[in-house]
């Protein structure tokens, strides 16, 4: 069996020594996943996701089949709707629709919806 020089040893507790002066609290597994979460864009999707079952039940069958549910942003939920004529109908319908999405997603930070014609896909 070989010894460790004293050099060795002396770089082993040098290393010992920077560890103890910085050491790391530990970290709730809640934040690591929340970072993590985050960082791949699953909060966006899964965000996504919820806007539009609120949608379909907001918008019924027949609207949520011509349009589709795009990004939030600052308050605002962008909707595509397939022709001028269903984005039509959604102007018309709009303030009903918001207040239904606000009860439906539990959002009171959704402020406004903006539509636009678009490819549905």
């Amino acid at each position: 069996m070989q010894l460790p020089d004293e050099d060795d040893l002396a770089q082993s507790l040098k290393e010992a020594q920077q560890r103890q002066r910085h050491p790391r609290a530990p970290v709730r597994i809640a934040d690591v996943m929340s970072r993590l979460m985050a960082r791949k864009g699953y909060a966006q999707l899964q965000q996504g996701l919820q806007w539009e079952a609120a949608w379909a039940a907001a918008a019924g069958e027949q609207l949520s089949k011509n349009s589709r549910v795009g990004k939030t942003n600052r308050g605002v939920l962008e909707i595509t709707a397939r022709n001028s004529a269903v984005l039509q109908e959604l102007t018309f319908q709009k303030q009903k629709l918001l207040k239904k999405l606000q009860t439906a997603a539990g959002a009171n930070n959704l402020r406004n919806l903006r539509f636009r014609v678009g490819e549905i896909d």
